[in-house]
């Protein structure tokens, strides 16, 4: 029973936990987040988290961390309030974490905060597979069916196509069977 105490997420974690969700981009095929949100969550500064990960270069292969392109931070400005750099905001192009970067981040930040905010990141990237296998599980269900469906329309076609042609036949006009009686002719 203790486990299950230890893993259940309080309301206002849970909200957080849909906050980060908000902040996940999917960028080069990576669900990533920005250093900017990563430092906020951190309560530190992006300087100094981005400081952090200088220093630590070695625990950020390119498939950990990676830095945007001008491209992708403008589609990102548009899609985000990211300050534009000659305005006062950024004057490097934004860092982005995947998951294991932002695992790696809480052995380099070195605080609790850190600790407990990557838990919550953690099970955010958790969840977000539930859910990605949900959806998968779900568009699978519907292929099936409408393939079900599908083959059930046709067959239907068919039937009503083979009603129309027995509709179509010409009615032959029958011969009366038995004896014709002429009234009013005396043989």
């Amino acid at each position: 029973m203790p486990e299950q105490e230890s893993q259940s997420i309080s309301s206002e974690q849970l909200d957080l936990v849909k906050q980060i969700e908000h902040r996940i981009f999917l960028i080069r095929g990576h669900k990533v987040l920005l250093d900017s949100d990563l430092a906020k969550l951190y309560g530190v500064s992006t300087g100094h988290l981005n400081e952090q990960v200088r220093r630590n270069h070695g625990r950020f292969p390119a498939d950990f961390m990676f830095a945007l392109t001008a491209g992708e931070a403008d589609t990102l400005r548009s899609q985000i309030a990211i300050s534009k750099a000659h305005r006062g905001g950024r004057r490097y192009l934004p860092l982005v974490f995947t998951e294991q970067g932002v695992a790696m981040l809480s052995s380099v930040l070195n605080s609790e905060r850190a600790i407990h905010v990557n838990i919550l990141i953690m099970r955010t990237f958790v969840r977000l597979r539930e859910l990605q296998a949900t959806y998968k599980d779900l568009a699978d269900k519907l292929e099936e069916l409408r393939e079900k469906y599908d083959d059930h329309d046709m067959k239907i076609q068919r039937v009503i196509a083979c009603i129309k042609e027995l509709m179509a036949l010409p009615v032959s006009k029958s011969r009366q069977i038995g004896f014709v009686l002429h009234q009013g002719k005396d043989r």
